[in-house]
């Protein structure tokens, strides 16, 4: 259980508690609404993953496409991104992704929030 006086919360400010571990299955993704912002959170083989929901081509939310590994495709236009870097894998995108790093503190999921 995480305490107010725990040592890794008390180190920064800037931790955003997203949702536990269990509500996101193992290979999939979901869409989770912040007090402050959306964000997707993808559960993959190579870790847990937090990224702004919306696909920075059109008002299109991410968590509604597909996931493959640490990639997820836009539904509406097929751009696809990097959920580890947030980095345009394919047109009509053009801007990077936005993503989070993530903490993971007694299976509930963290993200810093204060560089963005």
């Amino acid at each position: 259980m995480v305490s107010d006086e725990d040592p890794l919360l008390m180190t920064t400010n800037s931790l955003t508690k997203v949702c536990l571990l269990a509500d996101i299955p193992h290979n999939d993704m979901r869409c989770v609404s912040l007090s402050d912002r959306n964000v997707l959170v993808a559960n993959t083989d190579s870790g847990v993953y937090v990224a702004d929901e919306m696909c920075t081509h059109e008002d299109a939310r991410l968590c509604d496409g597909n996931l493959s590994g640490t990639k997820v495709k836009c539904p509406l236009h097929g751009s696809r991104f990097d959920l580890v870097t947030g980095k345009v894998l394919d047109d009509p995108a053009n801007v990077d992704l936005i993503t989070y790093p993530v903490t993971i503190v007694d299976d509930t999921i963290y993200i810093t929030t204060d560089q963005h």
